[in-house]
């Protein structure tokens, strides 16, 4: 067991701590669950409380550019209210349930770039540390990963994931960011669209699916994005591969006057409406190969790299961080 040393405001010989989460991948929705490991420093003290908060690497556009920082979106204190007494060992034991909109860290095991953690702030007779944060690993939904294994079946390859700060407008969004996969086309679709992306809005009665196609421009027509939305159930059995390659060729025939379907009411931060999609930033990128998901993915998004920053994300958990909206 390491125990990860609290300096800072609780000064050196205070106590330390160890969140160790059950083994994953946990799942939207789902209990994440674990123990934190205590170990009191060199004089009794009191745990006020402890408290874990999830966070994610999120992406911010500005009208200069764009940056990335640690955004909390779930906290919840999990103990507290004792005495620790000098080298005393204590463990914690947690259960919470992740919200519905927690992004999709991996697919069958393959890591898709995107950084979220678990961060442990202990208050300790009136000061507070935040000092000790975990990588959480998150599979999808059975419903989103039918999905994605359809887009692979259909030729779509994995591009990348990113968070995106903001709300789609018109959806059940709960969350202060949304998360986005990008998709290369398949090849009976790479004529007309440059690229697809997938949005998952989960919530206990199922997911809203919401669809960007950067549409190429035409002899007398210029690009621009179509817009869908599709609502379905957690245990839904459909022919996803017929159903997900209906949606992209209802969005490949929309045309620029009609494309935001009903129901759609798109806010001033919603997506990129500009026909620009800016490559994946820090701690986002994955290097994939030119197959596709899911079962394209085990047999074709080969060796996908995570890149170095994310590990140092967690190294330097501070910085960036904007809190919970």
């Amino acid at each position: 067991m390491v125990f990860k040393r609290l300096l800072g405001s609780l000064g050196v010989g205070g106590p330390t701590v160890d969140t160790v989460l059950d083994p994953g991948p946990f799942r939207p929705g789902s209990a994440l669950s674990g123990q934190v490991h205590l170990r009191g420093g060199n004089a009794e003290s009191t745990v006020e409380h402890l408290t874990l908060e999830l966070v994610a690497r999120v992406e911010t556009e500005h009208a200069d550019g764009e940056s990335e920082g640690m955004v909390a979106f779930e906290r919840r204190t999990v103990g507290g209210g004792f005495r620790l007494g000098a080298e005393e060992v204590r463990s914690v034991p947690f259960s919470l349930v992740l919200p519905w909109e927690t992004p999709v860290t991996e697919l069958y095991g393959q890591g898709l770039g995107v950084v979220l953690g678990v961060r442990t702030e202990l208050a300790v007779d009136g000061a507070r540390d935040r000092g000790d944060l975990d990588p959480l690993a998150v599979a999808p939904l059975p419903a989103q990963e039918a999905i994605l294994e359809a887009f692979g079946q259909l030729g779509f390859a994995f591009r990348s994931a990113d968070l995106e700060r903001g709300h789609i407008g018109g959806t059940g969004q709960q969350l202060p960011f949304y998360q986005e996969i990008e998709l290369t086309p398949a090849p009976q679709y790479a004529q007309a669209v440059n690229e697809v992306e997938v949005t998952f809005l989960a919530g206990p009665a199922g997911v809203e699916v919401v669809l960007e196609a950067d549409k190429r421009g035409g002899l007398f027509s210029s690009g621009h994005d179509a817009l869908a939305r599709y609502t379905v159930g957690h245990h839904d059995v459909r022919d996803w591969n017929a159903e997900v390659d209906g949606w992209i060729r209802r969005l490949v025939e929309q045309r620029p006057a009609h494309g935001i379907p009903a129901g759609y009411a798109p806010g001033h931060d919603v997506h990129h409406h500009t026909g620009h999609h800016s490559g994946p930033g820090i701690g986002t990128a994955v290097a994939a190969g030119a197959a596709g998901l899911a079962v394209g993915v085990v047999g074709g998004m080969v060796a996908a790299e995570v890149v170095d920053e994310i590990g140092d994300f967690f190294e330097d958990d501070d910085e960036g961080d904007d809190g919970e909206d």
